[in-house]
């Protein structure tokens, strides 16, 4: 993240604590203007109690908020008119339509029009549904009504938190475009969702946290770059060779050995290399029986929320760095 980018939303030391549980252990972020933000972790890590201090709806123990460039400490509720959020399941009036819930909402902040309602349902796909009550709405068309109470005020920052639970695939792939649409236009979206191939379709930036703290933060071009891997699966009796062979091409401490039942040898090097080390190998009279290359978000995230793995067993052979357990 550079300083001189104009930040729609950012944390500092941000700390909470629910008893003896600690929820944030001093989070930093920094959301940049313009992009569609993923906000990614395991469950627990502390994305929804972020989430609930960015609207007001608690309060931090120590650390600061800023908002659009102002800060935000709960109290100052006209900046939120400026804010959408969804977190957690969509509270709506189940005796109304769609439509009245909406009317509702927009009552309650900035004034907003019947064409914004009419034109909010027709986006999240409700129009023909809009006068039935929600009581009637499965899950999915609930969660749409949510996010179109979020963005009733036309926000500058939209806040959401599993916005795809429920969706079918085609809800899934329009609520995509939607959100990369909005931040086409300049405004921003910060996203926290588990279903990490359709968060590496949209997001310009990542933030992965664990336990309350940020463990990395950035482009998610570069991120992926920065964990490129070449994975390789040969047979257990041909894995010392393998790991010489492929030392040798990725450089001493590049190389992970894992051992599930056929051995998967992991070197941290570029994608675009993987001819090489397969080329290396056959050169040495192995062949490969699985050869993967290139890293995704998914992979990503496991590599850096994962637990640490059980102290592995004796090692076969004098292979330094091995571990049990499946490839990543």
């Amino acid at each position: 993240m550079t300083a001189s980018a104009t930040l729609a939303l950012s944390t500092r030391d941000l700390k909470k604590r629910f008893g003896r549980q600690v929820a944030l252990a001093g989070l930093d972020l920094e959301v940049p203007s313009g992009v569609v933000y993923g906000f990614l972790g395991p469950n627990g890590a502390g994305k929804t109690t972020t989430m609930r201090l960015l609207t007001g709806l608690i309060r931090a123990d120590s650390g600061s908020i800023s908002l659009l460039g102002q800060p935000f400490d709960g109290s100052q509720r006209r900046l939120l008119y400026d804010v959408g959020a969804l977190i957690e399941s969509p509270s709506l009036y189940p005796h109304l339509s769609a439509r009245d819930n909406l009317i509702v909402f927009g009552a309650t902040g900035k004034r907003v029009s019947r064409a914004r309602v009419d034109e909010l349902l027709e986006l999240v796909g409700l129009r023909d549904r809009a006068g039935d009550r929600v009581s009637r709405y499965s899950f999915g068309m609930k969660q749409r009504l949510g996010i179109a109470v979020a963005m009733l005020n036309d926000p500058k920052l939209l806040l959401l938190d599993e916005p795809a639970n429920g969706l079918d695939p085609i809800g899934i792939v329009a609520l995509r475009d939607m959100l990369k649409a909005m931040a086409a236009s300049g405004k921003t979206v910060l996203i926290s969702s588990h279903i990490l191939p359709e968060v590496q379709q949209m997001a310009d930036i990542v933030g992965i946290v664990a336990a309350g703290r940020l463990i990395t933060q950035g482009p998610l071009d570069e991120l992926l770059a920065s964990q490129a891997l070449v994975r390789v699966r040969v047979q257990p009796e041909e894995t010392a060779a393998a790991y010489a062979v492929m030392t040798k091409v990725a450089g001493d401490g590049h190389v992970q050995v894992t051992f599930p039942d056929i051995a998967w040898l992991v070197a941290r090097i570029a994608a675009d290399r993987a001819a090489e080390v397969n080329r290396a190998l056959a050169d040495a009279g192995i062949y490969a029986s699985g050869l993967e290359a290139g890293s995704d978000l998914e992979s990503l995230f496991l590599e850096l929320t994962a637990p640490p793995p059980p102290p592995p067993p004796p090692a076969p052979g004098a292979i330094p760095g091995w571990n049990s357990g499946a490839a990543s």
